[in-house]
């Protein structure tokens, strides 16, 4: 009996370990999307504050180069024009500040409508992976503008590979 018992259980050990590695060998693969969220720090609510995503395939392979001895580069053959996508979606949003200063209305409206779109692109199969943010403010007394950007990296499980 304890012989049997013994077999069954290296019997069951040896087929989980054996699941475990077929699981490691199959890997998914993503699709990816990136939201940036760009909200205006001008005074006076004169800025511009915008959700922008890409809906333009790009291969990247088009606009590299290589340098083969760390020097000479063929960058210059790659044109800044090109680089350039025609089709994305844009989404207005409100800028931080007002007349009377911050508006603490628009950034709640503001994280309504991003908040709206998460949901949006989540019902679509999209997970939020990253989040980066940054900021460029007032630097001095003739900088009077600056920006709050934030691109949010979501991706989806497409299949496997």
């Amino acid at each position: 009996m304890k012989k049997r018992f013994a077999l069954i259980i290296l019997f069951t050990i040896g087929g989980i370990s054996a699941l475990q590695a077929q699981e490691m060998t199959t890997q998914t693969f993503n699709e990816w999307k990136i939201v940036t969220v760009v909200e205006s720090i001008v005074p006076m609510g004169l800025g511009r504050s915008r959700m922008v995503e890409n809906m333009t395939d790009v291969n990247t392979e088009d606009f590299r180069t290589s340098r083969v001895d760390g020097k000479t580069s063929s960058q210059r053959s790659v044109s800044r024009k090109e680089l350039k996508v025609d089709k994305f979606d844009e989404a207005k949003l409100l800028n931080f500040f007002s007349a009377t200063g911050i508006n603490f209305q628009n950034i709640a409206s503001n994280d309504a409508m991003i908040a709206a779109r998460i949901m949006e692109l989540e019902s679509e199969g999209f997970t939020l992976a990253y989040v980066t943010s940054a900021v460029e403010s007032v630097g001095g007394k003739d900088d009077d503008g600056g920006i709050f950007i934030s691109r949010m990296y979501f991706k989806k499980a497409l299949g496997l590979r």
